[in-house]
């Protein structure tokens, strides 16, 4: 068994039990990709088992800090069968849902989600490619569904000096699959779509929506990247006359329009706009548009730390052209997915564009990802979702 030996003081994370060491933390050792080492304090004392990858700047990513454990095929089926158990506890409302989300349950790199018979598997650190095969295995044996595809073309397997690799491993046919959320239909593509095909992650924040627009009596709904319309099927059940859905994706919003017509609501009450959000709002802040309910769910802006500054930027100039777009007593749901970007500091961030914009807002709730995407005291980078559900004073 190959050893990594860190620098003095740089076990101190590991002790914590956080999952990832970095490159600058090691005075010496290397393995080949994948391959599990002994992580070792510059004393000698074991810290951890982990996989090493050469070529991420994220070299070690942990597996298990018990030295009397074996990591092989039957911890890593364990560790699948623990997490798909765990989720059979959820209540959750839908046939689609996240089975495993990466270190949060001991599988460093590796997520799998559910659409109704099929799982969609992105391998996205070296230590999870070296197991693929196993895991395959496992999670085909432990899910009961009939199809597998893979969908690792994240820009974080690049980082891992890893090839990306998409199509179906198990099974084949038709790759969009209509799933059930809540009392709502969707299509989804799992070869095509964002992530793994679907928000799987936003499905009880656009409960949350619908029972908040019906609740406070919303009317008039803007949904900024809109995608294929989740929350503007969440704002027509809450019973809004008017749900604009913006988006720069044509082909999206045209899945947006299919879903309201899948959903059997009004088509008249829907509309759908390819346009930039930010330039959108601008516009229609300009011309004395004003709307109810605003939902904001931009992309990443911020893939790591080194981009958060020009991500903070980014939300605060969005959520102040929102709030200018925003009528007196209306809702602004926000929100970022940039684990960069923490709660504390994006409640910082909104505030500020509150201020620019000139207006103040209740904090009427605090948003994160749905728990079948759960994060780890020790590991608080797995905090990526974060959202406010603001009222306009």
């Amino acid at each position: 068994m190959k050893s990594i030996r860190l620098k003095p003081g740089k076990e101190r994370a590991v002790e914590r039990r956080h999952p990832w060491v970095f490159s600058g933390a090691i005075a010496k050792g290397a393995a080949d990709m994948g391959e599990t080492v002994r992580v070792e304090a510059d004393d000698g004392r074991f810290l951890a088992w982990a996989a090493f990858s050469p070529a991420s700047a994220i070299k070690l990513r942990i597996w298990s800090f018990t030295e009397s454990d074996r990591i092989d095929a039957a911890m890593i089926r364990a560790r699948i069968e623990a997490a798909i158990a765990f989720r059979a506890r959820l209540d959750i409302r839908s046939d689609a849902l996240r089975l495993i989300h990466a270190e949060a349950d001991g599988l460093p790199g590796l997520i799998v989600d559910r659409y109704g018979d099929v799982v969609v598997a992105q391998f996205l650190s070296a230590g999870a490619e070296r197991w693929r095969r196993e895991i395959i295995e496992a999670v085909m044996e432990l899910s009961g569904a009939t199809r597998l595809f893979e969908r690792s073309d994240s820009a974080s397997r690049k980082l891992e000096g890893l090839e990306g690799s998409t199509g179906w491993i198990t099974g084949d046919g038709d790759s969009s699959v209509e799933i059930n959320e809540h009392d709502w239909r969707f299509h989804v593509d799992v070869a095509e779509g964002h992530k793994t095909g679907h928000y799987l992650d936003q499905r009880d924040n656009r409960a949350a929506f619908a029972r908040l627009v019906r609740g406070l009596g919303y009317a008039r709904v803007l949904n900024c990247h809109a995608y294929t319309g989740g929350f503007a099927i969440a704002a027509l059940d809450g019973g809004a006359s008017e749900v604009v859905s913006v988006d720069s994706s044509r082909p999206a919003l045209a899945q947006a329009e299919a879903h309201v017509a899948l959903n059997g609501f009004d088509p008249g009450r829907a509309g759908f706009v390819a346009a930039d959000a930010n330039t959108f709002l601008r516009e229609q802040g300009a011309a004395g548009e004003m709307f109810d309910a605003i939902v904001l769910d931009p992309p990443k802006f911020a893939a790591t730390v080194k981009h958060a500054e020009r991500a903070a930027r980014a939300y605060k100039d969005l959520n102040r052209v929102a709030f200018k777009a925003l009528a007196p007593g209306g809702m602004l749901m926000t929100y970022s997915c940039s684990g960069a970007i923490g709660t504390e500091l994006f409640q910082k961030i909104v505030a500020s564009a509150a201020l620019e914009a000139g207006v103040d807002a209740y904090v009427l709730h605090r948003l994160e990802a749905a728990p079948d995407h759960p994060m780890t005291l020790a590991f608080p980078e797995g905090e990526y979702l974060k959202g406010l559900v603001l009222v306009r004073r």
